[in-house]
C-alpha cells in the first residue's frame, strides 16, 4: 500500500491522492503538520524530505518527492494518465515545468499568503502574483478553448497538477475562477467526473482552517 505524507491545505498532497484515487490504488494518507513547523525541522528533513516539502510518497522502500515527479512515477507504472504517445508525453512534461513554474507556483504562493501568512500580506506583492496569475491562467484558459483535456483526447497527470489547488473554496485565495474563465469553469467540472475525485478536505488529513487575511 502506498503512504502519502500531506495536509489537507496542500494542493500538491492533493494531485498526488486524486490520482491514486482516480488509479484505484489503496493509499494511507501520513499527516504532515505543516502549519505548526514540523517540515522546517532538522528532524524531519533527515527523516523524511530534505527540501522540507510535502508530499511525499512512499512505496515500499522508494521515497519520492515533488508532485510532478510522483505523478509521472504513478502514471508509468500504472499505464494510465500519462499520455497515449510519446508526443503527448513531452506534452503533459511540458505542462507540468509550466505549472510548477507559473501557473501552480504563483496562485499557491498568493493563497497562502492571504489564507495562511503569519501577518498581512503586502499589497504590493499581491497585486504582482496576481498580474502574473491573471497571464498564467488566461494562457491555460485559451488553451481549453478547442479541448477538453490540457493533452490529447484523455485527462493525464497535466490536467491533475494543473488543477490541484482549483477544488480548495474560492474564499481562501479570494481569486474567483468561475466567471472569468469559462474554458478553465468547464475542464474543472470534467475533472470532477473523472472516478475518485472529492473535496481536499474530504480526503486529505489535518483540520480545514479559516482564511486569516
Amino acid at each position: 500500500m502506498y503512504r502519502l505524507h500531506g495536509f489537507c491545505q496542500s494542493g500538491p498532497t492533493f494531485k498526488a491522492a486524486f490520482l491514486l484515487r482516480a488509479l484505484g490504488q489503496p493509499w494511507e494518507p501520513v499527516f504532515v503538520d505543516f502549519m505548526k513547523g514540523v517540515t522546517r525541522t532538522e528532524s524531519w528533513r533527515e527523516q523524511t524530505n530534505e527540501m522540507g516539502e510535502a508530499p511525499v510518497l512512499e512505496d515500499g522502500a522508494r521515497r519520492l518527492t515533488q508532485s510532478g515527479v510522483i505523478l509521472g512515477y504513478l502514471a508509468k507504472k500504472h499505464g494510465a494518465y500519462e499520455g497515449a504517445t510519446e508526443d503527448d508525453r513531452l506534452e503533459v512534461l511540458r505542462w507540468l515545468f509550466f505549472d510548477n513554474h507559473k501557473f501552480t507556483s504563483y496562485f499557491a504562493t498568493y493563497r497562502f499568503m492571504k489564507a495562511f501568512g503569519p501577518s498581512a500580506p503586502d499589497p504590493a506583492v499581491m497585486a504582482w502574483l496576481r498580474a502574473r496569475m491573471d497571464a498564467a491562467f488566461a494562457i491555460v484558459d485559451k488553451h481549453l478553448a478547442a479541448r477538453e483535456w490540457m493533452v490529447g483526447g484523455a485527462a493525464t497527470i497535466a490536467d491533475f497538477s494543473l488543477s490541484g489547488y482549483l477544488f480548495y473554496p474560492s474564499e481562501e485565495s479570494g481569486y474567483e475562477v468561475a466567471g472569468r474563465y469559462p474554458h478553465i469553469e468547464a475542464w474543472l467540472a470534467r475533472l470532477r467526473g473523472l472516478p475518485g475525485w472529492a473535496s481536499p478536505y474530504d480526503v486529505l488529513p489535518g483540520e480545514r482552517l479559516l482564511p486569516k487575511w
